[in-house]
């Protein structure tokens, strides 16, 4: 089951991508995908419910952020060999670790928005 979350920034209500590749409306049966409804279980419930019997979203609407209500989490950098080959820095001897903010996620079609006097940022890429 793909997981999605659809509709205009900040309002994003949660769904699924049906075998046909469309949207349907998981509104009825959960309040939002987060990490709270993935932690107890709330969405293994989901898996009983036949997608055809769900609400159409009309195509072409807004695919956003994976999951609501993330907190701060960390990343690892240079984390593959070939990154850091790529990158032409040496390949680290201990993990880089670092911080992303909430606020860094996106829909996979939404611009990423680099903060003011940003010289090397590298958005995290969110997919379906």
């Amino acid at each position: 089951m793909k997981l999605v979350r659809y509709g205009a920034p900040g309002h994003e209500r949660p769904g699924l991508i049906d075998a046909a590749g469309s949207i349907r409306s998981l509104a009825d049966h959960i309040a939002d995908i987060s990490p709270e409804t993935l932690a107890t279980g709330e969405v293994l419930a989901l898996r009983g419910i036949d997608p055809a019997s769900l609400p159409a979203v009309a195509p072409g609407t807004r695919l956003g952020p994976p999951l609501s209500r993330t907190g701060n989490f960390l990343a690892v950098g240079l984390n593959y060999s070939e990154h850091a080959t790529e990158t032409g820095a040496a390949i680290p001897a201990e993990p880089i670790l670092f911080n992303k903010a909430p606020s860094c996620m996106v829909g996979p079609d939404d611009d990423v928005l680099l903060p003011p006097g940003s010289t090397k940022t590298e958005p995290v890429c969110t997919t379906p």
